[in-house]
C-alpha cells in the first residue's frame, strides 16, 4: 500500500511540474503589440528579457502593470520589478504587453526571479506564438 501511495505521489508531482513549466512566450495582438505570456510555478518578483528581431517601442500593462511593477524598456530589453515587494501570482497570464517595431523572432537572456531575487529558471516557449520557430 505504501508503494502505491508513493507512486501516486510521484506521478502527481511529475505532472504538476509539466503543468507549470516556467516559460515565457509571445502572442501577436495584430496591432503592433505583442503579449508576453507566462506560465509559472511560483510567484514572480521581477523579470528581464531581450526581444530578438524587433525593436521595443514600449512595455506596459499585463499582470506587471496590474501589480504596480515599474516596467521599463530599451530598444531590445524589457525590465520589470516592484519597489514595494509586490509579486505576480503563480499560474498563467500576460506578463506585459510590448509595442514593437517589426516581428519578433523570440525572447532571449530571460531572467525571472522570485520575491527574494532567486532565478526561477524560465525559458522561452515558441510553440504557440506566431513567431518563426527558432532552434533552442
Amino acid at each position: 500500500m505504501r508503494l502505491k501511495t508513493a507512486i501516486i505521489t510521484f506521478i502527481t508531482v511529475l505532472t504538476a511540474s509539466f503543468a507549470f513549466a516556467n516559460t515565457l512566450g509571445l502572442s501577436d495582438n495584430g496591432d503592433g503589440t505583442w503579449n508576453v505570456n507566462y506560465s509559472s510555478d511560483g510567484e514572480i518578483g521581477g523579470f528581464q528579457f531581450n526581444v530578438d528581431g524587433a525593436t521595443i517601442n514600449s512595455a506596459s500593462g499585463g499582470a506587471a502593470g496590474d501589480a504596480g511593477f515599474m516596467v521599463s524598456s530599451s530598444a531590445t530589453t524589457a525590465l520589470g520589478f516592484s519597489l514595494s515587494g509586490a509579486t505576480l501570482p503563480a499560474g498563467d497570464g500576460v506578463l506585459v504587453v510590448l509595442d514593437l517595431a517589426g516581428t519578433p523572432e523570440g525572447l532571449s537572456g530571460i531572467v525571472v526571479s522570485d520575491a527574494v531575487g532567486q532565478d526561477m529558471g524560465f525559458t522561452y516557449d515558441n510553440s504557440d506564438d506566431g513567431c518563426t520557430d527558432m532552434a533552442a
